[in-house]
C-alpha cells in the first residue's frame, strides 16, 4: 500500500536528507521517486526496516564504562547542506576529550554496494563539523547477524560520500527522476518496483536504438 514519505525532501533549499544518500548509492533514480516525487511503497524489507528503528529512534542517554550513548541524535553539516538522525553516537571518553563514534542499525545483514556505509560517513562528516573532533570510524550493526561491522572513513569512502551528495544535488536542483535503467540484483529487492516499472521504461528506449541500428544499416545497403 502506498504512503507518504514520512521525512523531509531536499527541495526548496531544505539539507539533503542523510537516508537520500543510501538511497542515491543503491539507485540515483530511487532516491529522486522517494524525495522528489514522494513516492514510497511497502514492502517485507522496508517493514523489518522500520520495526528495527522504531525501537532505535527513542531519543535517550547513557553513561557506562567511559562511554556517553546518544539515541536518535539530531546531526547536520552546512558546509555539505545535509542533515538528519542517526540511530546511536557513541561519545568514547579519552584524555583529549569524547571522540564521537556513529552506530547505524540496519536490517540483514552486510551488503556488497557501499549505500550502508555512505550514509554512516555521512553522519561522521557531519559529527567533525559539529564537534570539532576527528571521527576516523564507526560501526553498522546489523540485525540478521547481530553484529557490528566497523567502517573506517578513510580517504576513499569520504570523497565516494561527497560525490553522492554533490551527485543527488544536481538532481534536486533540476527537479528531473533520471531514467530507468534495469538491474535485477536490486530491482528485485526494491519497494518501488511497481511504481518505477523499470522494464516498461528501458522499452521504449531500446526500441528507439534498435531502430536507429536498421534505418543506419539500410541506408549503407541502399548508397551506391
Amino acid at each position: 500500500m502506498s504512503a507518504a514519505l514520512p521525512s523531509a525532501d531536499a527541495r526548496d533549499g531544505d539539507p539533503i536528507p542523510l537516508s537520500a544518500l543510501q538511497h542515491a548509492v543503491y539507485c540515483l533514480r530511487q532516491a529522486a521517486l522517494i524525495h522528489l516525487e514522494r513516492m514510497w511503497e511497502e514492502n517485507r524489507f522496508t517493514a523489518e526496516g522500520q520495526v528495527l528503528h522504531g525501537v532505535a529512534d527513542k531519543p535517550g542517554s547513557r553513561h557506562a564504562r567511559g562511554v556517553r550513548r546518544e539515541t536518535s541524535l539530531r546531526l547536520g553539516s552546512r558546509r555539505l547542506g545535509i542533515a538528519g538522525i542517526a540511530d546511536l553516537v557513541e561519545f568514547h571518553k579519552s584524555g583529549e576529550g569524547e571522540t564521537p563514534y556513529p552506530v547505524e542499525f540496519k536490517r540483514g545483514k552486510a551488503k556488497l554496494h557501499r549505500a550502508d556505509e555512505v550514509q554512516l560517513c555521512a553522519q561522521a562528516l557531519c559529527l567533525e563539523e559539529m564537534t570539532g573532533r576527528a571521527v576516523p570510524e564507526g560501526a553498522l550493526y546489523y540485525a540478521q547477524t547481530k553484529r557490528r561491522l566497523v567502517v573506517p572513513f578513510d580517504t576513499g569512502l569520504r570523497e565516494l560520500t561527497e560525490a553522492t551528495i554533490a551527485g543527488l544535488r544536481e538532481v534536486f536542483a533540476s527537479l528531473r527522476t533520471p531514467a530507468a535503467v534495469y538491474r535485477a540484483d536490486r530491482c528485485r529487492a526494491c519497494s518501488l518496483l511497481d511504481l518505477c516499472r523499470p522494464k516498461s521504461s528501458a522499452k521504449p528506449a531500446r526500441r528507439w536504438r534498435d531502430n536507429t541500428l536498421e534505418n543506419l544499416l539500410a541506408a549503407d545497403v541502399v548508397d551506391p
